[in-house]
Parts: structure tokens; C-alpha cells; sequence
């Protein structure tokens, strides 16, 4: 009598398929120690028992009371049309290190999934027939969920695969966890070519593919070949379709719901934690080598400790370096008597983030010259909180901010024109000192929503649900002759999160101190906790 050949030896035979070497095997285990594995039939069979139960007790996501009404307005917008939202893949770092992982932000958003829950996921919004009870109901589609299955402790793949068994990457949710914690049906990745290529064509009434094609390589070149194989490959139109599925839900995310806003609220709260915690650090660090990075390196561990991470790379930038606007090397001395601009924000599980800037005197005290040009950045930015309300464009804020920043410059005798001339069109002198926005959407990317149109942004009203920055400057670089002496090196912004509401806007940072006062305090306050500590 043969061996009676169960369905768990398939699923091991399926496995060894995926974990055994490839032509390129012995290359690998040269270089690469995770393949350096025992092979032998007596060590998987060892492997494959004496572990407990490890069956996750999921509960629903939050987020997955807001996703459905996210995905059926993804869907109207679409009828007929399969849409293929990837969530990416880990990027390489250097070698065989990648960076930690983080999925795109329109999969985050139709899927409620935070921090690093699956690499190489996939959401599929399929169009329901015409015909179906489901399209009577008023459904345009069924969303789907394609992920790899939970490689636990009863699989090969456990202890055989690197990218996916939980010897070698912790617990993983799988296809039921998944669709616990979403609400979203899930299916195994190997299932979606099939998935993708069902009733696509170029004929009419055949399915049309979307893909948001930026996001995940393979992804896209799955796509493409389904559109090829089903006479559908029009390189210049899909691509142009493509884009209108990018722009749609960049735009989808201006307006933050209930969930949404909250969230931005704990990332507001996180990040005054990580200010606290660098302010704390900012007597000590004074004055060492790299002393920016000390300071960064303090808020980015609170990033982690009440986070995912920093939701950007931080800015620490002290003396010179502070007019330097997207100064990230942070290698600089942050030394006694110069000013500091630390601009950063808190990432949460979630994925939200906020988005906050502070110019600080290192030694907790505004010079005369340093506390005049602290109070001019200051006052626009409030002539551009005032100018926000419901109904207002971006470039309201914009120019309410701006008229502020001119007239101080021409007050200091540095505009080499009149206040309106330079505010004209045909002449933005002084943008000198202050060349980039002020203001932008914030939510899952800190600079939200930038695939939408200019109409649907900085010319459209802003809504009460927007979250959005208000960060003006004034950076003087330390090689600008037009200038005087005493100007030069000194940089400052202060940037807050607002969100609209039916009322007007609110302050949402209004908890991290920028008043002269009560900066001084809160420096103070700091410095002693640091002593304590």
C-alpha cells in the first residue's frame, strides 16, 4: 500500500517549492547568511513540531468603521472599472538591508492599515454586475484584499523563508486576521493574476484596469501584461487613466473625517512630547560637535516611543544652518546665543503625522534683533490664520502672510522697492527671504494630497475637515550681501496645524508654545526637567 498523501504534505511540498534554491542559490549563500539553512528531511520534520498555539485574538481596526464610505466613493467614481491599489513593496537601503517598511499612503487610507501590517499586500476594488443584487443595492464594487497567507509556526515557510516566516520576522496577519481587522474580504496573493485578468478586454462592457502605478513595480508590470494579454495595451491611455486614479484619491483625502482628525490630534500630542524631550537635551548638547544631531536624535526617540516614526526627516538647524530650508545633515554645532529651528513631526501607527516648527534662542533668552524677527514671522502667520475661513483659498493665506513679511522688510529698509510693488506680480523682491509656501494639506503625507489639481488645491475653498500648515519665515543667509552684518545667519519659521472648521480654523498645535514669553518659560521648564532626569 502507497503513502496516503495529505492536504498539510501539499501545503509542505508547496512550501519547500517556494524556500528551495534557485539557479542563483549558491551565489546567495555566499553572501547572504538567511540562506544558509539546514536542509536535511530530519531538521524540517524537528522544526515542524513542539509549538504551541499561537492563534492571534484580532479585533476590528478602528479605522474600519470610516473605510467603507472611503471605498464607496472610490467606487462611484470608477463604475465598471477594476482598480488596483498596491500597497508596495520594502525598498533596498543598501545590499540585503532595506529600509523599514511603510505602505503607500493611498492603500493606508481605502484599507485603515497602519505601520508595517503587510509588504506586497494588494486592495482590488472589483465592479459588480450590473445585474447583481448588490449593484441594486446601490454597490459599484467589492473590495478585495490579496495578501501572502500567515507563515506560523505549522507551515515550512516558518523557519524556511525569510521575508515571510515568523521565525525570522515576528507574527504576520494573514488572510483571516486581515480580513478581522478591515472588514475587507482576503484572498491569497497567489490568486491575483487570476483576479486582475477576469473579464478584461477593449471591447465594450469588458472590465477596464486602473493601477496606481507609481507604487509597487511588479504590480504595474502584473497589470500591463493582463491589459496586453486581453487587448487592452494602449500604453499612453492607460497611463493617462492610471494618473486620473492617482489624482482621485490624492483628492479624496482633503477632507478629514472623524477618525481621521482624531488621529492628527495624538500625532499633535506626540510631537510636543518629542519637542519636550529635545528641549530637555538642549543645554547638555550645547556647544558639543554635532550637537544638531544630539537634539534629533532626542525627538526621533520619542517618534518611536509614541509612534511609527518621524512622519519626515527631521530639521535641526541652528546658527547658519537655520536659513537653510530643507537642511536634513544635522551635523552641525548648535552653539550658545544662535538661533535654532527644529521643524518635525510624530508619525503615528496610523500613519498620520504632524507637522511642527519652532525657532528657539539656545540659551532660552530673544536677543533685541532676534525677538523683533521672531515677532515678524509670528504676526504673519497669524494675519494668515485670520485670513482662513471657510470659503477662503490657500492663496488667501498666502498673501496675507506675505503682506505682513513685506511690510516689515521695507520697515527695516531692506526692500530696495515699496511694500506694493514688491507684493505685485511683476515684482516678489521679498521672496528673497522667503522663496517657498506657506501653507499646505496635511493628513497621511505631510505634504497631503499633492497629486490633485491646482483647481481642486490652492485654487479651490478650503472645507471645514481640511487640516493643513500655516509656516511662514524669514531666512537670512549668511552669504546674502544685501543684508546687513548682524542679519545674516539667522533663519526662523514657526508652523502650526490648523484645521477648518464649520466656525473657523483651529489651532490643533495650539498646546506647543511659540508666544516670545512663553517660549523663554518653556525652554525653562525643560531645561530643569533635564537636570532632574
Amino acid at each position: 500500500m502507497g503513502d496516503v498523501v495529505t492536504d498539510k504534505d501539499k501545503q509542505y511540498e508547496a512550501e519547500e517549492r517556494r524556500s528551495a534554491p534557485g539557479p542563483d542559490q549558491a551565489m546567495s549563500d555566499r553572501v547572504n547568511n538567511r540562506s544558509l539553512r539546514p536542509r536535511s528531511e530530519a531538521f524540517k520534520e524537528f522544526m515542524r513540531s513542539g509549538w504551541a498555539d499561537d492563534e492571534p485574538d484580532i479585533e476590528p481596526l478602528e479605522s474600519s468603521k470610516f473605510t467603507p464610505a472611503r471605498l464607496k466613493a472610490l467606487g462611484a467614481a470608477f463604475p465598471g472599472e477594476r482598480l488596483v491599489i498596491p500597497a508596495g513593496s520594502p525598498k533596498v537601503r543598501n545590499n540585503d538591508c532595506d529600509y523599514m517598511f511603510r505602505p503607500d499612503t493611498a492603500f493606508a487610507y481605502y484599507t485603515g492599515l497602519g505601520v508595517d501590517y503587510e509588504a506586497g499586500a494588494v486592495l482590488v476594488l472589483n465592479p459588480v454586475d450590473p445585474d447583481s443584487p448588490e449593484a441594486k443595492a446601490g454597490q459599484t464594487h467589492v473590495p478585495e484584499l490579496f495578501v501572502a497567507p500567515r507563515a506560523d509556526n505549522s507551515t515550512t515557510d516558518f523557519f524556511m523563508n525569510p521575508h515571510y516566516g515568523e521565525y525570522w520576522v515576528g507574527p504576520r496577519a494573514g488572510l483571516k486576521e486581515m480580513t478581522a481587522m478591515t472588514g475587507i474580504e482576503t484572498h491569497d496573493i497567489a490568486q491575483l493574476a487570476d483576479a486582475l485578468s477576469k473579464d478584461v478586454g477593449a471591447e465594450a462592457g469588458a472590465v477596464r484596469v486602473r493601477v496606481m502605478r507609481e507604487t509597487d513595480p511588479k504590480i504595474t508590470a502584473l497589470v500591463e501584461s493582463v491589459r496586453e494579454a486581453n487587448g487592452a495595451a494602449d500604453p499612453d491611455r492607460n497611463a493617462a487613466a492610471d494618473d486620473k486614479l492617482h489624482e482621485f484619491t490624492s483628492e479624496a483625502r482633503m477632507v478629514k473625517d472623524a477618525y481621521e482628525i482624531g488621529e492628527m490630534r495624538k500625532a499633535v500630542d506626540a510631537t510636543k512630547h518629542g519637542f519636550d524631550r529635545l528641549l530637555s537635551s538642549l543645554p547638555s548638547a550645547l556647544d558639543k560637535p554635532r550637537s544638531e544631531r544630539i537634539l534629533e536624535g532626542a525627538f526621533n526617540a520619542v517618534s518611536r516611543e509614541l509612534g511609527n516614526a518621524v512622519g519626515y526627516d527631521s530639521i535641526v538647524a541652528s546658527g547658519p544652518h537655520a536659513p537653510i530650508l530643507h537642511w536634513m545633515r544635522n551635523t552641525g554645532v548648535v552653539r550658545t546665543g544662535d538661533m535654532l529651528l527644529v521643524d518635525a513631526g510624530v508619525e503615528v501607527d496610523s500613519l498620520y503625522t504632524a507637522d511642527i516648527t519652532r525657532t528657539f534662542p539656545t540659551n532660552g533668552r530673544f536677543t533685541d534683533l532676534q525677538k523683533r524677527l521672531y515677532q515678524a514671522v509670528l504676526d504673519s502667520q497669524q494675519a494668515g490664520f485670520e485670513a482662513a475661513k471657510p470659503g477662503a483659498t490657500y492663496s488667501d493665506i498666502h498673501h496675507a502672510c506675505m503682506r505682513v513679511i513685506a511690510e516689515r522688510l521695507h520697515d527695516w529698509g531692506l526692500l530696495p522697492v515699496d511694500v506694493e510693488t514688491s507684493l505685485s506680480p511683476e515684482g516678489q523682491q521679498h521672496r528673497r527671504w522667503l522663496a517657498c509656501g506657506v501653507a499646505h494639506h496635511l493628513g497621511l503625507d505631510v505634504h497631503d494630497c499633492a497629486q490633485a489639481r491646482f483647481e481642486s488645491y490652492q485654487g479651490a475653498p478650503i472645507r471645514p475637515g481640511m487640516i493643513f500648515t500655516i509656516e511662514p519665515g524669514l531666512y537670512f543667509r549668511e552669504d546674502d550681501l544685501l543684508i546687513p552684518p548682524e542679519y545674516r545667519g539667522i533663519g526662523i519659521r514657526i508652523e502650526d496645524d490648523v484645521l477648518m472648521t464649520e466656525n473657523g480654523p483651529e489651532w490643533i498645535s495650539a498646546g506647543i508654545p511659540k508666544q516670545i514669553e512663553d517660549v523663554g518659560e518653556w525652554m525653562r521648564e525643560r531645561a530643569a526637567a533635564g537636570q532632574e532626569r
